[in-house]
C-alpha cells in the first residue's frame, strides 16, 4: 500500500544509517518523508506513536500518515516507492528473496552497533536518557 507520507525514524550516529538517509533526502523531491533523528536531544516517543528511544535503536521504524508503524525492510520499501523508486525493493515482495533479505536485515540490526564500531544499546540508551534530563 502506497502512502503520502511517512516519518522515517533513524540513528542519526549511525554512518551507514545516515549515508542511506542523505540518498534517501536527495531523492525525496516531493517531500513525502519527514526524516526524524532519534538521537537528537528533542526525540521525544509521545511525539512518534510511543516508540522508545531503545525501540527506534533495535530496528528501523517509520509511521505513515494513517498512523500505521512500519518495521524494518517494510520502512524501505515504503521509503524506496515515495521517492520514486520502489522497483528497487519489489523483489522483496517475493516469499523466498523476501524472507531472505528480511534475515539479512535482523542480521544487520542486530550486528550494526558493533560492526560500525558503536557503544552497545545499553550504554546508548543511558547516555541519551542523562541527556534528556
Amino acid at each position: 500500500m502506497k502512502h503520502r507520507k511517512i516519518k522515517l525514524l533513524y540513528d542519526g550516529g549511525c554512518p551507514l544509517c545516515m549515508r542511506e538517509i542523505r540518498f534517501l533526502r536527495n531523492k525525496d523531491k516531493g517531500n513525502n518523508i519527514l526524516f526524524v533523528d532519534i538521537s537528537s536531544n528533542t526525540y521525544s516517543p509521545k511525539n512518534y506513536n510511543d516508540i522508545s528511544y531503545r525501540d527506534a535503536m533495535t530496528r528501523i521504524h517509520a509511521i505513515t500518515d494513517t498512523g500505521e508503524i512500519l518495521r524494518d525492510v517494510q520502512v524501505f520499501r515504503e521509503a524506496y516507492q515515495l521517492v520514486g523508486l520502489g522497483w528497487v525493493y519489489s523483489p522483496t515482495y517475493l516469499p523466498l528473496i523476501g524472507g531472505f533479505v528480511d534475515s539479512i536485515y535482523a542480521l544487520w540490526a542486530r550486528w550494526r552497533l558493533r560492526l560500525t564500531f558503536r557503544p552497545s544499546l545499553d550504554q546508548l540508551c543511558k547516555c541519551h536518557l542523562d541527556k534528556s534530563l
